[in-house]
């Protein structure tokens, strides 16, 4: 999987990952065409507005170069997706999973059975995903509130690579969603808009 050419292919798609246990994969179904809408209206992009939803074992999952995870509850994957997860984040997929609050607990252990040889990493606020086209000198930004703890962006790395980025109580997603829904203030909205968009900048070029 190559990403060179990504940002000038129109048929190019991000997806949402449909995931069993229970949790609520489809949480937030404004967020992504908001996200990618302000993607190709800021970068240049040419994403089809129409995100996909592919489940963690479907073999086409090597054909969204960017997916997205929210929920709030239990996740499950068995070997098979897993290993299908696995596989797709190696040959150059990213996956972007999105805390909606509640999530945390399940999400760390299904991801150790994707890469039990891995941890989740703390980016540091140099990383570059905080300073592509918009600049987050402080890191991630909080969007909602949750319990009040800090948002921190935490990273999947294998040989070198980010494979997989974790918004912790942040709420990206929630920000990403129709103005109508949560009822944030347009700057909220923004600085999750504008993170949203280092994210797919920094999967499609980097």
């Amino acid at each position: 999987m190559t990403h060179s050419n990504a940002f000038s292919q129109s048929e190019v798609q991000i997806a949402l990952l449909k995931y069993r246990g229970g949790g609520d994969w489809y949480a937030n179904p404004t967020s992504l065409p908001n996200l990618v809408k302000f993607c190709n209206e800021k970068l240049q992009t040419s994403i089809n507005e129409d995100a996909a939803t592919i489940e963690v074992g479907d073999p086409q999952i090597f054909n969204y170069p960017f997916i997205h995870m929210t929920g709030h509850g239990n996740v499950v994957f068995d070997a098979a997706e897993a290993q299908n997860l696995r596989n797709y984040l190696i040959a150059g997929g990213f996956l972007h999973i999105d805390d909606n609050y509640g999530i945390d607990q399940y999400i760390r252990k299904q991801m150790k059975i994707v890469f039990p040889e891995l941890d989740f990493i703390e980016l540091p606020i140099t990383h570059p995903l905080y300073h592509e086209k918009f600049d987050f000198p402080n890191g991630i930004p909080k969007i909602h509130e949750h319990d009040g703890k800090p948002a921190q962006g935490f990273g999947l790395i294998y040989q070198g690579r980010l494979v997989c980025f974790y918004s912790y109580e942040s709420d990206l997603g929630d920000g990403w969603e129709d103005a109508t829904v949560h009822h944030d203030s347009e700057e909220t909205r923004q600085k999750a808009l504008k993170m949203g968009a280092n994210l797919i900048q920094f999967v499609f070029t980097d």
